[in-house]
């Protein structure tokens, strides 16, 4: 018996990017855990990772390349082929429809990986030579990262260890048990220290059952609260002048703004009491060091930049940056910036052409009304027919007889059940990748435990294939996986010692703006321009469409799903049970629901039905549609993006998925 020990990392789109360590016995994964000697994971994997042999070995795994032959509208039938046929192929309609306009080849891609070589090094290179569109890749983060941006110059915040040193943690839009394991780990011992957490969000989550206090707004609000909090540290004098005035630009108009919103106008708009607002101000302003750990649920809404740029402009306000454990976090990603190789992706080849953008969180309307038409579609490392919103446009979108789609994929997906052809390919236990984190300071590397499986491949070896079958004879599509592991940072990181180590730390200051130097033009942080604005879709902005539709929806992750990864994985789709919506025991009252019953959440954009849960977890006004879950695997073949829509936000062009108003009623 042969066994042996492998050092990577996770791959998936999560802040805590873990270091694991891979157990293979006989050429076989049996195990995967966390490494205890890596600082950020101390041991820990979340139940989703710590099952990815079973993930890796399931029986639907897609071990070898698949040509459609029945319509798109049609139950979808494959049958297998070589790689040299999918490849031949492929590559000929690829040249056809880029010697007319490689702008109509879209490429589609988010963070099924995080890694830097499986994600975009080898495809980037491939786009880049043909001209192919651009893909504005705004689907999870970018309202927030324009608004961190705005404010501090870059994607930059407090370290996530120093959390267990702060008294007070208000937890905003993140449910950190199911999201953000690790960094709750250092919450949990600030609070066994005596630390106050207090938890922001429309659900009373797992996180906010583990908080001293939950303040459960109305969606998309978030930005009011902030200037609430503003209001009352102003009224009573909770500032730290001397670093506002040293430090912050634009803080007049900010003052001004704030002073606009006594607590009775926040409560009325949030939908909680003004004392509530006042005792989270009080917490606030009195209690040093305090931290705020943001996650991305409070952007998804029309102003979702706006409050971002708010509710992170609080810690110079009470000059809470002075301390390790003062701050604010969202994105530690901004931090990774000058030691990543803009090269990478060689845009170089590009030679000077400026080919358009498509922006990932419209491709449904962009399928149908793009001119000129997209003719053809790659899709990898993401699942666009599930997590994308608005998906009955989605869905005809893809079902195009003229569309011409080739998806990279591990499993039969919802896109890939509408592609032309399916290529196998590699999971992380089976090839090399390094990664950098938006939650933690470390860029790790990724060794393949075992050869690929089937006749699967890394995705950069597919796009390699690909551009020799295309006649792309440029040397940067020879580069190996380790040549482009050894590309991908500068000097100031040691590829020796993360081959060996698994991982190396960035070198920054314990406490990085306790002197201002934000990463500005001027190093002080910009309020200018932060403002409150109202959701799309709420009574105050759509009294009407309230009438008819009286019900805020939010979609947040399912606890055992991560976006639509491991849906399929049984053991974890047995634990989360079937899809569900979850409702107040007074509107479900109000219209005649019982708990258990089949529902169906509606609006004018579609029909999403799922079984009802009568739960505390929702407050009034409020349904809960959990996600996301493959619309196959749903109650009626869709899933909740059934009744999302396509609108963007106020900064960064991203989705609104959480400003979106339904009815419910029995299905």
């Amino acid at each position: 018996m042969s066994t042996r020990t492998v050092f990577g990392a996770c791959p998936h789109d999560c802040p805590d990017t873990c270091a694991l360590q891979v157990t293979v016995e006989n050429e076989k994964v049996i195990k995967v855990q966390g490494r205890t000697e890596h600082p950020s994971t101390h041991g820990a994997l979340c139940t989703k990772v710590s099952r990815y042999p079973e993930r890796t070995y399931h029986a639907e795994r897609l071990l070898h390349p698949l040509k459609r032959v029945s319509r798109k509208t049609e139950p979808p039938v494959f049958v297998r082929v070589s790689w040299a046929e999918a490849l031949a192929d492929i590559a000929a309609r690829l040249k056809a429809i880029a010697a007319r306009d490689p702008q109509r080849i879209q490429p589609y891609s988010y963070a099924g990986t995080m890694g830097l070589i499986q994600g975009e090094a080898m495809a980037g290179r491939l786009w880049n030579a043909l001209g192919a569109a651009r893909l504005d890749r705004t689907i999870c983060a970018s309202a927030g990262v324009a608004a961190l941006n705005a404010t501090y110059g870059q994607r930059l915040g407090m370290h996530t260890r120093h959390f267990a040193g702060a008294k007070l943690i208000i937890i905003w839009g993140s449910n950190s048990i199911a999201s953000n394991l690790h960094f709750w780990t250092y919450a949990n011992q600030a609070k066994r220290d005596g630390a106050k957490l207090i938890c922001i969000d429309p659900r009373k989550t797992e996180t906010a059952d583990k908080c001293h206090q939950h303040i459960a707004v109305l969606p998309g609000t978030d930005g009011a609260l902030a200037l609430g909090l503003m209001h009352e540290l102003i009224a009573h004098g909770w500032l730290d002048q001397d670093y506002i005035d040293r430090h912050v630009d634009g803080w007049a108009e900010l003052r001004a703004k704030a002073l606009a919103w006594p607590p009775e106008r926040v409560a009325e708009v949030c939908g909680i009491s003004a004392d509530e607002v006042r005792g989270l101000a009080r917490d606030y302003g009195t209690t040093s060091p305090a931290a705020i750990r943001m996650n991305y649920g409070l952007q998804r809404v029309r102003g979702g930049g706006n409050a971002v740029r708010l509710v992170a402009l609080l810690p110079c306000l009470t000059g809470a940056w002075r301390h390790a454990s003062g701050g604010v976090l969202l994105s530690s990603s901004g931090w990774f910036a000058p030691f990543k190789n803009p090269a990478l992706e060689r845009p170089d080849l590009l030679a000077g052409r400026t080919p358009r953008m498509v922006n990932m969180s419209t491709i449904g309307d962009a399928l149908l009304k793009a001119e000129p038409p997209i003719e053809a579609l790659v899709v990898y490392n993401s699942n666009p027919v599930a997590v994308a919103p608005e998906s009955p446009k989605v869905v005809k979108g893809f079902q195009r007889e003229d569309l011409f789609t080739v998806v990279l994929e591990h499993f039969m997906t919802d896109t890939a059940d509408l592609a032309d052809y399916v290529l196998p390919a590699t999971t992380q236990l089976e090839h090399l990748d390094v990664h950098t984190s938006y939650g933690h300071t470390d860029v790790l590397f990724n060794h393949p435990a075992i050869a690929p499986l089937g006749e699967a491949k890394p995705n950069t070896q597919i796009f390699r294939e690909l551009a020799a079958a295309m006649g792309l004879t440029d040397p940067a599509f020879h580069d190996s996986d380790e040549q482009l592991a050894a590309q991908a940072f500068t000097a100031d990181i040691d590829l020796g010692l993360l081959r060996t180590q698994g991982w190396q730390s960035l070198p920054i200051p314990e406490a990085p703006f306790a002197d201002g130097g934000f990463h500005t033009p001027n190093g002080r942080a910009q309020a200018a321009g932060a403002d409150y604005l109202p959701n799309y879709e709420s009574a105050a902005s759509a009294p009407e469409l309230a009438a008819r539709y009286p019900l805020a929806m939010i979609s947040p992750p399912a606890r055992n799903f991560l976006n639509s990864s491991f849906v399929n994985v049984k053991s974890l789709r047995d634990i989360e049970g079937e899809p569900v919506i979850e409702m107040h025991a007074d509107d479900a009252a109000a219209r005649g629901l019982l708990d258990g019953a089949r529902v169906a959440a509606f609006n004018d954009r579609g029909r999403y039905v799922a079984t009802l849960k009568v739960s505390p977890r929702a407050r009034p006004g409020v349904v809960n549609g959990l996600g996301v879950w493959w619309r196959k695997l749903g109650a009626a073949g869709t899933n909740v993006n059934e009744v999302t829509h396509q609108r963007l936000t106020d900064m960064g062009n991203a989705p609104a998925f959480y400003d979106c108003l339904v009815q419910v009623e029995l299905a």
